[in-house]
């Protein structure tokens, strides 16, 4: 395929850094371009997903909105890796706890998720359920929150397509069966999309709502509360 794609409108490869922060809010991605980048330039505006490359503490970055759900993030990531010669994704969102030990306000590392849809087969060939995010970039977010005085908390998420479930308790089944501690929308595709093409990618989230104790957040505090996940991510940025 040649450049632009369907859904990226910059002609040059070299637009994008090697690493991108992926949040699945187009204006998430404008709030981290705003307040933690410099010398800045749009790469992308299609469809409203907003896409920026500029440099953290003197490091070239990308930052790029996902869309919601499964089939939006496979889109954008595989034609970023694809396309693009991105090396690195890293999604920074929300997800909802389903276990007392995550609260809202805490910041995750998803090393693994369970997917529950075909996604990874279609893409991988691959009939696992589960898919793993890189081991390699976990340990650079891992030393990214330490050296940042962030505690960063590891967990499995259950990676769904519906957020209006017509039965509501089904999360019970699924944490028993997959022992996942989380829910969201976006890893799998992303992992297992990274894993086809041989490349890599993780996710740092926060908790914006729990299953246990009910507490949820506003929309803006999703947009701009999120502070310490984008850190961590920005945290990894190297030389490229």
């Amino acid at each position: 395929m040649s450049l632009p794609t369907p859904h990226i409108e910059t002609l040059r490869k070299d637009e994008f850094a090697k690493t991108v922060i992926m949040p699945g809010d187009p204006l998430r991605a404008k709030y981290i371009a705003d307040n933690y980048l410099e010398n800045v330039v749009r790469v992308n505006a299609v469809r409203n997903m907003f896409g920026y490359t500029g440099t953290y503490k003197g490091k070239k970055v990308s930052v790029m909105g996902s869309g919601m759900g499964m089939p939006s993030m496979g889109i954008y990531a595989y034609e970023l890796f694809k396309y693009y010669d991105v090396d690195n994704i890293i999604r920074v969102g929300s997800a909802g706890s389903y276990k007392a030990e995550f609260k809202v306000y805490d910041v995750v590392l998803i090393e693994e998720s369970y997917c529950e849809s075909n996604f990874i087969e279609i893409v991988t060939g691959s009939k696992a359920s589960d898919v793993r995010s890189s081991e390699e970039l976990n340990k650079e977010l891992i030393a990214s929150a330490k050296r940042q005085d962030i505690e960063l908390k590891k967990a499995k998420a259950h990676c769904t397509d519906v957020f209006y479930r017509k039965n509501s308790d089904d999360y019970k089944k699924i944490i028993k069966k997959y022992n996942c501690d989380l829910v969201e929308m976006e890893t799998a595709a992303l992992f297992a999309t990274a894993a086809e093409l041989g490349k890599k990618a993780s996710a740092v989230v926060t908790i914006s709502d729990s299953f246990i104790t009910g507490e949820s957040t506003t929309a803006q505090q999703r947009e701009q509360s999120f502070t310490n996940m984008m850190e961590v991510a920005l945290g990894t940025i190297k030389e490229n």
